[in-house]
Formats: C-alpha cells, structure tokens, sequence
C-alpha cells in the first residue's frame, strides 16, 4: 500500500518500538526459570502482593537485587492488593488524608525496597470484590469518584521517574469505576494498564463459557477503548492457567451455555467445585509417568517433593485431611482420601481431546465422565490474539498472570516473548522494507509524496482506502481528491486518518 501525504515527505525514518512484555511473578508460585533465555524479553516483572493496608511495612517474597540480576532488562515493581484485599483501598479513600497517607506509604515502600514502580491492583473498585456480600456496591459509591484521586495522589507521591499502572477488570459489569466520565481521569496518572482480560467465567456465573478467548479478549479491550483510553498504554491480559467448573447435568450435546452446580455458597464463598488449574509439573505431567515417588518429610507433596505420608495433596501441594486439600483439584497421585473428582486425570483428557470454538476463538473440553468444563488459551490462540487483538488494535503490549505458573517448560512465557521480539508490525519508516511491496495508494494530487510500504495482509490496493493502526485493516471509504492526510504517531505505529 501507499500513503500519499505531504506531511511523510520531510520526515526522517523512525524505528518500530518493540512492544511491552509485563509478568506477574507471585509469592504462590515462586518457581522462575532457570534458564536466562527462557527470561529474555520481560521488561517490567511485578511481584504479587504487597497489602494494600500496610504498604510501608512491605517485605518482598524475594531478594530485590537478584530479582535485578535475574532479570537486567526489567524494570521491577510490586502489586499492592489483589484479589480480597480491599479493606487498606476502600479505609483510605474515605478522605483527602487518607489519600494522602496512602500515597505518603507507598513512596516510603519503595524508597525501603529500591524497587521500580507499583501496580495498583483494586479487585474492584465500586465493589463487585471478594465481599460482594458483605458490603453492598451501594456502599462503596463514593469509591468511584475517589479512585482518580488516589492515582494522581500516587503519581505526585512516587514522582514520574517511577512506573504506576493499574490492573483493571476484563468483565464490563466489573467496570463500575472506569466509565467515560472518570476514564480522562484516570489516564493521565498511570503508564499502562493491564486488562485481565481472563477470568471471563467465574463461580458467579451460571452457565459454561470460555474464560478467555479472541472475542472476550477483544470485547474486554474495547471496552477501555470505547471510554477513551489511548490503546498504546493497554496491555492485554493473558493467564498462565486453565479453568474447570461442574456441571448440573450432561452437556456433551452442547458444552458451551450448559448451566452448572452453583460454584459459589449464599454467603460468596467457593463451593470448591470449580477452580484453576496452572500450568505447572505437577498438574501437566501424566499420573503414569510418576512412578517411584518418595515419601514427604516436610508436609509438601508433588512430582519434586513426593507424596503424603497420609492425608491428601492439595491443588496448593499441602498434605492434610480438610475438604479443602480432599475435595477441589485433590492431587492423586501424590496421597490418598481424594473425595472429589479426579481433576488431573480430566486436565490431562482435555489436554489430549480439547475443542477449538471457530465462532469465539476459545479452546475448551467436557469430561462426560465427571462432568467437568473446561477453558484456557492455547499456544496458537495465544498466536491469534497478539494478531488480532495486540497488533490489530494497536495496543502497547501483553501482560500475563503470573510466571511461575507456566514452569512445566516455559511455553506460554516464551511465546509471549516472541510477541514482544516481533512487534515491528505497521509501517517502517527506517528504511526500505526487505520483503517485497505489494501495495499502494495512489497519490492525491501533483503536490503529494507517496511511500510504497508493505501491506500486511499482503493485498494489493487499487483504491482509495483509510487504514487502521496497525495497516492491517482496510475501511474501503473512498475519499475526496482533495482529502488532506492526518498522520499520527503512536508507540511506533503510524496512523493515516483522513480529514475531509
């Protein structure tokens, strides 16, 4: 294709920025590869969780000058909050000086620590957090007006030199503090955002549905999008697990909009028959491949550690005898009294006889057998998401939740690597592109320059058309002759927009 302006002619040629690669890396599953290539390409690694009601006090789970070490080209920040933890948010918002000493806290934490920035990390504000039940939305009003004023609160406090982002909801009925009027105040204070634009499908659900896929995915983006939120500061969510819930009857005929056993109490707590499985030695090895497995010594269990001396191993790999560690996601192989169904052999079933939805991009299983759904990302929806979705809408980069949970061998984190290392997409203006031009526009009148570049969708373009961030989608609206061409810079993209 080729853009004809007046405006390119004069400019010098500018390098496509590579895109931003953000991972969590929480205390629960502190595995971190071995391997400094396997790190490569993570460059801003946030450790989970700092309270959100002691931030001054905050001790990191691991050592802040290894963590540097182990990863030299990240920048190392810290999440405050997380799921359940919103009492220390809501406490401080109540009033200016509130705020203030909040604020006032979190420099302190990262002046004690010579960490790199923060995540604000409000699961959720406005309500729809752990304690729906105990405390109404009505309640927690005030909270949405308040949020802007914590982040600029913030931003004052750590000064610019220092990284503030957010976690925000991937489901819009979570979105009670991000709306068109308080979104151009949010915006301004932080660096990126991070969509968790995963757990679509939760225990407050009634029916089966894909917990991440293209179109929730790309939904949850455009959400943000729609109230304004510039798409070079958004990071897409990706997660590092699967999730299984248990149906109310069969739904081999249909395992998608099947309703399920209610997965969560009157009260809002887990019913424990549904949960997330990671993707880690434990729940990706086969039961017939541990054979021979030592007896735990130190109340641990799992492929490295052993099994139970008695009792059942925990989805946390803890031996005892609570429904907790007998009942959701008990691990077989590594003790005995299992009460619930057996979800590593089901996960390992799904792994081999999983279903891809060509409608909304989601890979998905039922097990008739134990009547359990499953949903998660495969490596190539992954693929199809940083097309569709990180480059086709222009965003800034991807995020992951979290680290240790893909320490099988690494795929997911590697392949999210790769979208990082390979995100020169769009157009180059640093030189000739090497691969052969197979477009243009043609140029607007004598006065006009145009620039043969290459066209992503590999389409020849004989009209007049207006492109998309990323050059990979046309909009076939034909133009004026005397269109005047509007270019746009954005994290290495160029956008051109025509002006009538």
């Amino acid at each position: 294709m080729r853009f004809a302006s007046t405006i390119l002619a004069p400019l010098a040629l500018v390098a496509m920025a590579s895109a931003r690669y953000v991972m969590y890396y929480d205390e629960w599953h502190p595995t971190s590869p071995t391997n400094a290539a396997d790190r490569a390409g993570i460059d801003h690694l946030i450790l989970a969780f700092a309270h959100a009601n002691d931030t001054a006090n905050y001790k990191p789970h691991v050592d802040i000058s290894t963590i540097k070490s182990e990863f030299p080209e990240a920048k190392i920040m810290v999440a405050i909050g997380g799921w359940g933890d919103t009492k220390g948010f809501s406490d401080a918002v109540k009033s200016e000086a509130g705020i203030k000493k909040f604020a006032s806290d979190v420099k302190t934490m990262i002046e004690n620590t010579g960490i790199d920035g923060i995540d604000i990390d409000w699961e959720y504000p406005g309500g729809n957090g752990a304690d729906y039940k105990e405390t109404p939305n009505s309640e927690k009003a005030n909270e949405i007006k308040s949020y802007p004023k914590l982040l600029a609160a913030l931003r004052t406090a750590i000064g610019k030199d220092k990284v503030l982002s957010i976690a925000v909801p991937g489901k819009a009925g979570d979105m009670l503090a991000y709306t068109e009027e308080t979104g151009p105040l949010i915006w301004p204070s932080v660096d990126f955002v991070n969509v968790m634009s995963y757990d679509l499908m939760n225990r407050r659900d009634d029916v089966t549905a894909h917990h991440t896929s293209i179109a929730g995915s790309t939904q949850s983006v455009n959400n943000y999008l729609d109230i304004g939120y510039p798409a070079e500061k958004l990071n897409l969510g990706f997660a590092n697990y699967a999730k299984y819930f248990t149906t109310a009857s069969d739904c081999n005929s249909s395992p998608l909009g099947c309703p399920i056993v209610p997965a969560e109490k009157p009260d809002g707590t887990d019913a424990l028959n549904s949960g997330a499985y990671t993707f880690e030695k434990a729940n990706m090895m086969s039961a017939a491949n541990m054979t021979n497995l030592k007896v735990s010594t130190d109340g641990t269990c799992g492929p490295d550690k052993g099994k139970c001396a008695s009792g059942c191993c925990s989805q946390y790999a803890n031996c005892g005898t609570s429904p907790q560690h007998c009942s959701v996601a008990c691990q077989v192989a590594f003790g005995t009294g299992c009460t619930g169904p057996d979800i590593a052999g089901s996960w390992q079933k799904a792994l081999v006889d999983g279903t891809y939805d060509e409608n909304e991009g989601g890979q998905y299983y039922f097990d008739t057998d134990n009547r359990l759904f499953w949903t998660w990302d495969t490596l190539d929806i992954m693929e199809r998401k940083n097309a569709k979705i990180v480059q086709g809408l222009g965003l800034g980069g991807v995020m992951a939740w979290s680290l240790g949970e893909d320490s099988y061998d690494w795929s997911h984190v590697k392949t999210m690597a790769g979208f990082s290392r390979g995100a020169g997409y769009g157009v180059s203006l640093t030189k000739t592109p090497e691969t052969e031009q197979t477009g243009s526009t043609p140029e607007q009148n004598e006065d006009t320059t145009a620039y043969d570049v290459v066209s992503v969708d590999g389409e020849g373009d004989e009209g007049d058309y207006a492109y998309e961030e990323s050059c990979t989608r046309k909009r076939v609206r034909k133009r004026s002759a005397k269109a005047m061409p509007q270019v746009l810079r954005r994290r290495g993209h160029v956008r051109s927009r025509f002006l009538a």
